[in-house]
């Protein structure tokens, strides 16, 4: 796959996810205007506005893309390695991205605020035993050495650090929570 279509999937995978968030502030929200909370339900309302304004700019950043950096044509003296075909995964069968936002930050709490890696990711593995779906543990088509699940978890820690619950600087290889993971786990602890 050349530099460009990985580039494109990356975007396409990032659609993917902010779906999956849309779909689940909107569920939150009828949630919350169902039991009269419309506070609650004009405020995920607002966030849903917000997330589908950001999905429709990261799909125009897709088309810009395309135009910038188009398919080069193969060389015909240079023989390319062919990956084996896959198919995509189709939406709904893996555990969502969201879903690991409780399990990283109990974790982190449970370690003492942060932790290595590998460590964080062996405890939510543990938290989320009963979660988590048989293709979970199937490895990445791009990457037969890493199971699906590690790979979500790592893409949920990089939204959790863009919305300040986990620390953008903390040492290359250590997560570690922020007040604000820890505040959000104290009100979200009756789910």
């Amino acid at each position: 796959m050349s530099d460009n279509a990985n580039v494109l999937a990356a975007i396409e995978m990032l659609l993917e996810e902010i779906e999956t968030v849309i779909k689940a502030v909107n569920s939150e929200g009828s949630a919350a205007f169902a039991s009269g909370k419309h506070k609650q339900a004009e405020a995920a309302l607002a966030r849903v506005k917000a997330m589908t304004a950001f999905r429709d700019k990261v799909a125009a950043l897709r088309s810009e893309w395309a135009t910038l950096a188009p398919e080069a044509p193969a060389r015909p003296a240079q023989r390319r390695r062919r990956r084996k075909k896959t198919a995509r995964l189709r939406r709904g069968l893996r555990t969502p991205e969201a879903a690991y936002r409780r399990p990283i930050l109990q974790a982190l709490v449970e370690m003492g605020g942060k932790g290595e890696i590998g460590a964080v990711l062996d405890r939510v593995r543990v938290l989320m035993r009963d979660v988590l779906k048989p293709v979970d543990d199937e490895p990445l088509a791009s990457n037969p050495k890493m199971p699906r699940w590690r790979n979500t978890a790592q893409w949920a820690r990089n939204a959790m650090v863009q919305e300040g619950l986990l620390a953008s600087d903390s040492p290359r290889g250590v997560w570690a929570i922020t007040a604000a993971g820890r505040r959000w786990l104290v009100e979200h602890s009756d789910r």
